[in-house]
């Protein structure tokens, strides 16, 4: 079944989260739509222009696409979390003290802040 993709309104609420997965910064932003759903994510690595940063990119527009045809946080949660690559180690957030990867880190923030979410 093919969902038919729920664009975000021209102008949105955003949340920005800044982390650090082992030396590695970055910035997570998670475009809302009106009722407070995430619609979209983007990732600002520390290291412009690197491989994991343009992966990085990649990933987001491949996960945005995703939910906005219809992948709920929870689906996409299983499917990213505990996925274990470079970096990994601690974290600068108390609530997740490590990570697998960034892409478990960003999972594992998003199941945190938007599982479930408080409909």
């Amino acid at each position: 079944m093919v969902f038919a993709r729920q664009s975000l309104p021209v102008t949105r609420e955003s949340v920005t989260h800044k982390f650090s997965v082992g030396n590695h910064e970055g910035y997570l932003t998670v475009g809302l739509y009106p009722d407070g759903r995430p619609g979209e994510i983007f990732l600002k690595m520390s290291k412009e222009g690197s491989t994991m940063s343009g992966m990085c990119q990649a990933f987001c527009r491949a996960f945005s696409l995703a939910i906005q045809h219809g992948l709920s946080v929870e689906d996409a949660v299983v499917r990213f979390k505990g996925m274990r690559f470079e970096p990994m180690g601690p974290t600068s957030n108390p609530e997740i003290p490590t990570a697998s990867s960034i892409v478990d880190y960003l999972a594992r923030y998003l199941e945190q802040n938007f599982g479930r979410l408080r409909r």
